[in-house]
């Protein structure tokens, strides 16, 4: 009997085996965007062609328009130049409401999107061909919806005090 998955999240409905080969081609990369309520697992997405301060700008945009208004924001990103660009202060500086934590360099495992984007890869991307971006950015989508019809959020298997204890 296999053991009980804690969070099995969506599952591609077709499972097929690897598919990248000696001759695999790409048809051109996306740059996903995600923020994650911690305490429901919930997710908003999206995806840009490119990753520059304006494409977050209208993600920080989107992730405004989707949380309820009153709700504090708290962002934690990885210490990316983006991230603290003037255009990016500048909006920051018009929604007091969000603040912005940076993990520490080398330390991107704290931050829990990222933990998503490696199921997201492990679950589907790994396993799928995409003929164009159009069809990647499109199953992306797909997976944070399923995904939010029964998510669940993250949880550290082990205490503060025993990751450290394993550091030392």
């Amino acid at each position: 009997m296999a053991p009980k998955r804690n969070n099995p999240g969506p599952q591609r409905v077709k499972y097929s085996p690897e598919r990248r080969t000696h001759d695999y081609v790409r048809h051109g990369t996306t740059s996903p965007f995600a923020a994650m309520n911690v305490a429901d697992g919930t997710v908003i997405g999206a995806t840009h062609r490119r990753h520059r301060a304006a494409e977050f700008v209208s993600f920080l945009g989107k992730i405004d328009a989707e949380v309820p208004d009153g709700l504090d924001v708290h962002v934690v990103c990885d210490n990316y130049g983006t991230h603290k660009t003037p255009s990016v202060n500048a909006w920051l500086k018009r929604h007091p409401r969000f603040h912005m934590h940076f993990t520490p360099t080398y330390s991107s495992w704290l931050n829990q999107v990222g933990r998503l984007f490696a199921e997201i890869t492990r679950r589907m991307l790994q396993r799928s061909d995409h003929r164009s971006v159009q069809a990647l950015e499109r199953d992306v989508r797909e997976w944070v919806r399923a995904w939010n019809e029964n998510p669940r959020p993250f949880k550290w298997t082990k205490t503060a005090d025993q990751i450290l204890s394993s550091l030392a």
